[in-house]
C-alpha cells in the first residue's frame, strides 16, 4: 500500500512537519477501502482440533487398533482400559500445551490503542485501528510508532528499532527516512506520513514469514515415530505367527484367533505413551523452577539433543542494562560499579577526578532527556537507556557535586542532537553545555593532548564512549534558531570535562555457561544486529569469541547454504548485522550440516528463525509476542545460563526416557515369554499368563515405577560429554533387555510357574494341570514378574553403576512406585474379586519362595553386566 495524498484531501496551511494531514471525509473513504490497521492475528487451531490430534496420532491409532482387537476377542474389559489410557493422556499432553500456550500475548500488543494525527488542520486524537494511508501523524519521545511512516520533521528524534533490526542502540531519524510499526520514539519529537498500515507493513511481512516456515518435527518426535512402528510391526507379526503356529497344532480357528490377538495386544506398550508425557511434564516443570517455560513438551527432550546456539548478544550475554562504568577527566580516571539505573555505586579515584566527574555527569545529565525514575521500588531508564545512565551517574556522584553550580542549574536553550554533527549542546545555569561523539566534540575544544588514544583504548574495551565538555556561556549562545554553521561557531573554545564510559555489562555467569557448553560437546555462535566492534567486544569479555577469532557482517555471508554452512560451524563465530533472512539462512544452514539448533531472539524479526530452529528461544522480559508465540522456549530471565540449564534437563529427560523404555521393554520380554514356550511345545506347556493379566502388568503395576524413572535426577556428569546421537533403542539397549534383564526375569518366571505347578498338581509326570492349581501357578508366575520389575526398576535407574553404588534416598517417588507396586500385588492376588477377572489365585508357597528370587537375580544379573561393560571401557582407553 502506497501514499496516494492528493491535493483535494489535504488542508491549507502548512503544518510544521510539512504534512497538513487529509480532511475526515477522505480518512473515512481510506478505511472503508483499505480497512482497518490492524495486523492479521495468525491463524489458529481451534481447541477441539488440537485435542482430537492428541488422541488420534500414530501411537494412539495403534492403541485404538489394540482396543479394537481386545472387544473382538471376547475382552471388552481390555478394551475400555485401553481406551481409558489413550483419553487419560491424550487430555493429560492437551492440558500441558494449553498452559504452556498462554505464555503468548496477542501481536496486535505491538502497535498503539490510540494516536494523534492532523486531520482537517487539526489535531486530533484516533483509534491507532482508524489509522490510513495519508495520514499526518505526530509523535512524542516513548510513542509506539502505529504504521510505516515516511518521516516529515525530526528534531533531535531517535526510534528503538531493536525489534525489527535487533540494533540495540536508538537510531537517528531525519526527514525523509522511513519508520517502522512496532517501533517507538525514544528522544524527541517526530511527525511523519502514513505510507502502509495492517497488513502492509513491514511488521506484518515479518509475521507472515514466521507463519511460512514449518516448524521441524523434533528428534524425540522422530524417535518414538520409530519405536512405534517397530513396535507395531514387531506385534503384527508375533501375533500373525502365532495365529499360522496354533492352526499348525491343531488348535481351532477361533481359539487361534483369540490366542494371536491377545499375543498382539501384550506386545503393544500400553503405558509407553502416557511415561513419555508424564517425564516431559516432569523435566517442564523443572525448567519452569529455573526460569525456563517449555511451550511444547517435546522441546524438554529435543534441548537435551542441541549441538549448536546461535545466541543473541542484548539481554541474553549482557544484562540489557546500560550503566556508565568509567569516567576520565583530565585530573585522573574515575571508576564506578553500579547495579541498573540505582543510585548506589562504588566510586574510586582521586578527590580532584571525583570532582570533574560529577561536573561532567551533571553537563551530561543537562544535555539529556533521559532519566532514570524509580518504580515500586525499581529504578528503570525513561527514555534513550544511554542519557539514563548519564542521569544515574551524576546521582550516584551527587557527593562529589555538592559545590558545583550545575546542581540547581535548569536548561535555558536546547540544541538538539544532530546526526550529521553527531553532538548535541544547551544553555544552562551560565554555562555552555556540549555532549556528544568524541571525534566530533574533541575538535571543539582547546586541550585534548593525548585524549585520543584514551578514547581508542576505552572503545577497544567494548565501552561506548561520550564526550562532555562547556564554557562560560556568550553572548549569542541562546540562539534557538542557530544553523548547524552557526552552532559550530557557537560550539567552541570547549574545555574538555571528561569522558564517559558506557556499557550493557555481561552477564557474571555467561562465561561459566559457555565453558559448560564447550565441555558438552555444544557450539555457540553470536548474532546481533549491532556493529562488529562492540559484538567482537562483548564476544571476547564473556569468552565467547572462538579461537580464530572469526567476525562476520551480515552482508559478507556466503549466498550457497554449503558455503555458508561451513563458514558457520565453528565454535565462538560472531555475526554482527544480521537480519531476519540471515537467521532463517543460518538455522538451515547448520541443520542441513546434521546440527540440532537453539535460536535465541527477541524481536519480531528473530521469529521466523526462531520458529524454523529445532529450539527457538524467546526472552520473556524483553521479547516481543511475535517471538515468543514462535518459540518453543521461553526465558523468564532473559539469560544465557538458563538455555544451558535446560539443555540439562533435555538431556536428564532423554536418559529416563531410555531408563523407562528398557523397563517396559524388560517386562515385554516376561510377557511375551509364556506365549513362546506354549508355541513351541505346540500347547502342551501351559500358558503361564494371560491377556488380562499382561494388561494388568503394564498399567496397574509398571506405570507408577515407569513414572518414577521419569523423575530421576539428572546425573551429575550429564554436560561432561557431547550430546547423544543414537537412538532411543539401540543395541546397547536391546542387549541389556534381551540378553541381561529380561531374559533372567523371564527364566524366574517360568521357573517359578513350573514349581508351583509340580507342587500342586506332580507336573508333568502327572495329567495336563486345570482347575485351582495351574490359576495358583499362573499367581506365582504373575509375582515373579512384578518382583522382577522392581528389581529392574532399581537397575535402570543408571547404566553404569550397579545399584549398591547408588544414593538410596536419590529418587524418593521410585521408593514409593515400588512400595504402591507391593501393595498392588498382594490386592490383585488376595483380594478374591480381583484374581477371579485376572484368571490366577494366591500361589503355594514353594512358587512364591521361587518368585522372591527374581529381585536377587535381577539385581545380579544386571551387576554383572555393569562390571564386564566398564572392563570392556577400560580396555579401550588402554589402547
Amino acid at each position: 500500500m502506497t501514499s496516494s495524498t492528493t491535493p483535494a484531501a489535504q488542508v491549507a496551511g502548512d503544518a510544521p512537519g510539512g504534512a497538513p494531514g487529509l480532511t475526515r471525509a477522505e480518512a473515512a473513504a481510506r478505511l472503508r477501502r483499505d480497512g482497518a490497521n490492524v495486523l492479521p492475528t495468525a491463524a489458529t487451531i481451534p481447541a477441539w482440533r488440537r485435542l482430537v490430534g492428541q488422541l488420534v496420532h500414530f501411537f494412539a491409532l495403534l492403541l485404538w487398533a489394540a482396543a479394537g482387537l481386545a472387544v473382538v476377542a471376547g475382552m471388552p474389559q481390555l478394551g475400555v482400559a485401553i481406551v481409558v489410557v489413550i483419553v487419560v493422556n491424550g487430555v493429560f499432553a492437551f492440558v500441558q500445551e494449553v498452559r504452556a500456550g498462554r505464555a503468548a500475548e496477542a501481536l496486535r500488543d505491538l502497535l498503539p490503542a490510540s494516536v494523534t494525527v492532523r486531520r482537517d488542520g487539526e489535531l486530533t486524537r484516533v483509534e491507532a485501528s482508524e489509522l490510513v494511508v495519508g495520514d499526518a501523524v505526530v509523535l512524542a519521545a516513548g510513542d509506539r510508532i502505529p504504521a510505516d511512516l515516511v518521516v516529515r520533521h525530526a528534531p533531535s528524534a531517535t526510534v528503538d528499532e531493536s525489534m525489527l533490526t535487533g540494533e540495540s542502540d536508538p537510531v537517528p531519524v531525519e526527514p525523509g527516512a522511513a519508520a517502522r510499526a512496532g517501533t517507538y520514539l525514544v528522544t524527541g519529537e517526530a511527525e511523519g506520513e502514513v505510507v502502509a498500515v495492517g497488513g502492509s507493513t513491514r511488521l506484518a511481512s515479518l509475521a507472515r514469514l514466521t507463519a511460512d516456515v514449518e516448524r521441524p518435527a523434533s528428534p524425540l518426535s522422530r524417535e518414538l515415530d520409530r519405536v512405534v512402528r517397530t513396535v507395531a510391526v514387531l506385534a503384527v507379526g508375533v501375533g500373525t505367527t502365532f495365529l499360522a503356529t496354533s492352526a499348525l497344532f491343531g488348535t481351532p480357528l477361533r481359539d487361534a484367533f483369540l490366542l494371536s490377538i491377545g499375543v498382539t495386544v501384550a506386545l503393544v506398550p500400553e503405558g509407553l505413551l502416557p511415561t513419555v508425557t508424564l517425564s516431559l511434564a516432569i523435566g517442564a516443570q523443572r525448567m519452569a523452577r529455573r526460569d525456563a517455560l517449555v511451550r511444547h513438551l517435546e522441546a524438554v527432550e529435543t534441548l537435551g539433543a542441541t549441538t549448536f546456539i546461535c545466541t543473541d548478544k542484548t539481554g541474553t550475554l549482557t544484562r540489557n542494562e546500560m550503566g556508565v562504568v568509567a569516567v576520565w577527566t583530565p585530573a585522573g580516571a574515575v571508576d564506578v560499579r553500579g547495579e541498573g539505573y540505582g543510585p548506589v555505586a562504588a566510586v574510586s579515584g582521586v578527590p580532584a577526578a571525583r570532582a570533574l566527574a560529577a561536573r561532567a555527569a551533571l553537563a551530561g545529565r543537562l544535555a539529556s532527556e533521559g532519566r532514570a525514575e524509580e518504580r515500586d521500588g525499581t529504578w528503570r531508564p525513561v527514555g534513550d537507556p544511554m542519557e539514563a545512565a548519564i542521569d544515574a551517574l551524576a546521582r550516584r556522584l551527587a557527593d562529589d557535586a555538592a559545590d558545583s553550580p550545575l546542581v540547581a542549574a535548569e536548561v535555558v536553550t536546547e540544541h538538539p542532537f544532530d546526526a550529521d554533527r553527531r553532538r548535541e549542546s544547551c544553555l544552562a545555569g551560565g554555562w555552555l553545555l556540549v555532549k556528544g561523539a568524541p571525534d566530533c566534540v574533541l575538535p571543539a575544544c582547546t586541550e585534548v593532548a593525548g585524549v585520543d588514544r584514551v578514547v581508542d583504548d576505552l572503545a577497544a574495551r567494548g565501552l561506548r564512549v561520550l564526550a562532555v565538555a562547556g564554557r562560560p556561556a556568550r553572548p549569542g549562545d541562546e540562539d534557538e534558531d542557530a544553523t548547524a554553521h552557526d552552532l559550530d561557531r557557537i560550539e567552541a573554545d570547549l574545555e574538555l570535562f571528561g569522558l564517559l564510559a558506557l556499557q550493557d555489562p555481561p552477564r557474571e555467569e555467561v562465561e561459566a555457561s559457555l565453558a559448560i557448553c564447550r565441555q558438552a560437546g555444544i557450539k555457540v555462535a553470536m548474532l546481533t544486529g549491532d556493529h562488529p566492534t562492540t559484538a567482537r567486544a562483548i564476544a571476547a569479555q564473556v569468552g565467547l569469541l572462538g579461537p580464530e577469532g572469526l567476525v562476520l557482517q551480515g552482508h559478507d555471508l556466503p549466498e550457497d547454504a554449503d558455503a555458508l554452512g561451513e563458514v558457520l560451524d565453528h565454535d565462538g563465530v560472531v555475526i554482527s548485522r544480521v537480519t531476519p533472512e540471515d537467521k532463517l539462512r543460518i538455522t538451515t544452514a547448520l541443520q542441513r550440516r546434521g546440527h540440532v539448533v537453539a535460536m535465541t531472539g527477541d524481536g519480531v524479526n528473530d521469529a521466523p528463525a526462531l520458529r524454523k530452529a529445532d529450539i527457538g528461544v524467546a526472552m520473556g522480559r524483553s521479547g516481543t509476542d511475535v517471538a515468543r508465540g514462535a518459540a518453543d522456549l521461553v526465558l523468564l530471565d532473559d539469560d544465557f545460563a538458563t538455555i544451558v540449564a535446560a539443555v540439562e534437563q533435555g538431556r536428564a529427560t532423554f536418559a529416563n526416557i531410555r531408563r523407562f523404555l528398557t523397563y517396559h521393554l524388560t517386562d515385554n520380554v516376561a510377557e511375551l515369554t509364556p506365549f513362546v514356550i506354549w508355541a513351541l511345545s505346540g500347547g502342551s506347556f501351559p500358558l503361564a499368563l494371560g491377556v488380562l493379566q499382561i494388561l494388568c502388568l503394564d498399567i496397574g503395576t509398571d506405570l507408577l515405577p515407569s513414572l518414577a524413572l521419569g523423575a530421576e535426577p539428572a546425573n551429575p556428569k550429564v554436560m561432561h560429554r557431547p550430546p547423544e546421537r543414537r537412538h532411543l533403542v539401540d543395541g546397547a539397549l536391546l542387549r541389556r533387555v534381551f540378553g541381561v534383564l529380561g531374559v533372567t526375569e523371564a527364566t524366574v518366571e517360568m521357573a517359578a510357574f513350573s514349581v508351583a505347578l509340580a507342587v500342586a498338581s506332580r507336573w508333568p509326570a502327572g495329567p495336563a494341570p486345570e482347575g485351582q492349581a495351574l490359576l495358583a501357578a499362573s499367581g506365582a508366575a504373575f509375582a515373579a514378574v512384578i518382583l522382577g520389575q522392581m528389581a529392574t526398576a532399581f537397575a535402570c535407574r543408571s547404566a553404569s553403576l550397579p545399584v549398591h553404588r547408588m544414593g538410596g534416598t536419590t529418587n524418593r517417588p521410585l521408593l514409593v512406585a515400588v512400595a504402591a507396586s507391593l501393595l498392588a500385588l498382594a490386592g490383585f492376588l488376595l483380594i478374591p474379586p480381583i484374581a477371579a477377572v485376572l484368571d490366577h489365585a494366591a500361589p503355594p508357597a514353594a512358587g512364591l519362595a521361587v518368585a522372591l528370587l527374581a529381585v536377587p537375580a535381577v539385581l545380579a544379573a544386571d551387576t554383572v553386566h555393569k562390571a564386564r561393560r566398564a572392563r570392556r571401557r577400560e580396555r579401550r582407553v588402554a589402547d
